[in-house]
């Protein structure tokens, strides 16, 4: 590998592994050994993965000189104002998290505007995925910072590619909400989608998200569940809703580490004749909503015709 030159005033959208440390590319380690600052979600996490790969957090005494400005280091509990550099050699690694954007952003687009080089790295795959960030690129873009993406590892991407779903066509949903009217409010706007959709969800709240899932999409929707992706107990099973949950709540080992669940679209093909699979949407608008209001956003989420909702929402009152 070449030696640490300069590098060009940018902000660097780094990629690291999402489990196996064999995923990091050469490029992504030359661009952390060479810029001026990283900056990450947390430092202590990302200060491991720097270290496994011999990157030097320390910047070198010119690097000092250049970039003497306030940084904010969680381990010696300085804060985001301090201004006095701790060490003969400055910390280039800057925590940038969702509690300090609004701090960091101006700050380092100042220091890449002076003629320093900014990697943003995540605590793990591609930054911006499900995790903070657009902040800082959407700042760069409107100082005419140049930005320049270092690609690798994406859960999301991963996943989809391993789910055997449809991928010409995909959204990523990311995290639902925590409680569960929030929840399942979000996957009843989802249910007409005809699109693979794609989640990250946390150990804690699988099984609950998983039979929420299966309750307004139907059991029968097909499903790839991938935990803990290219790491040693690596789990990829294909499978439905309804299955699923069952295979979830009967093993506690699925319901630890890192989690996607990539589910199928809506088959238009297949159900374009049978409103009835609009039936568990239906339900829930009635929950909330009058009938007319509920044909009325039910027509907007499913493009239905509003009569033809209407008439099978007073079927449903009636059963």
């Amino acid at each position: 590998m070449s030696s640490p030159t300069a590098m060009p005033a940018c902000l660097y959208i780094v990629a690291t592994p999402i489990g196996n440390m064999s995923d990091m590319t050469p490029h992504a380690i030359d661009v952390l050994k060479q810029v001026a600052i990283i900056a990450c979600e947390d430092t202590r996490t990302s200060g491991k993965l720097l270290s496994y790969f011999g990157i030097d957090t320390k910047g070198s005494k010119t690097d000092d000189a250049k970039a003497s400005t306030p940084h904010h280091n969680e381990n010696s509990g300085a804060d985001d104002t301090d201004t006095t550099p701790k060490q003969k050699g400055h910390n280039k690694l800057w925590a940038y998290h969702e509690h300090n954007s609004a701090i960091q952003t101006p700050k380092i687009i100042e220091m890449i505007e002076q003629g320093h080089s900014v990697a943003l790295i995540s605590d793990a795959g591609t930054p911006l995925v499900s995790d903070p960030g657009y902040q800082l690129v959407q700042a760069a873009h409107a100082a005419g910072v140049a930005v320049s993406p270092i690609v690798g590892a994406s859960a999301a991407i991963a996943a989809l590619s391993v789910a055997g779903l449809p991928s010409d066509r995909f959204s990523f949903i990311g995290f639902l909400p925590a409680k569960t009217h929030g929840r399942q409010k979000q996957l009843s706007a989802l249910i007409a989608r005809t699109e693979t959709l794609i989640f990250y969800e946390a150990p804690h709240r699988i099984i609950a998200s998983l039979e929420d899932m299966a309750t307004i999409f139907g059991t029968d929707r097909e499903v790839a569940f991938c935990r803990e992706l290219t790491k040693t107990f690596e789990t990829v099973r294909k499978s439905t809703l309804g299955d699923l949950v069952e295979f979830v709540k009967a093993d506690d080992n699925q319901q630890r580490g890192e989690i996607v669940v990539v589910v199928a679209g809506v088959n238009v093909a297949q159900d374009s004749d049978d409103i009835s699979i609009h039936d568990k949407l239906l339900q829930r608008l009635l929950e909330d909503l009058s009938v007319k209001k509920a044909a009325a956003l039910g027509a907007d989420i499913t493009g239905v015709k509003k009569n033809a909702l209407y008439q099978r929402l007073l079927e449903l009152q009636a059963e």
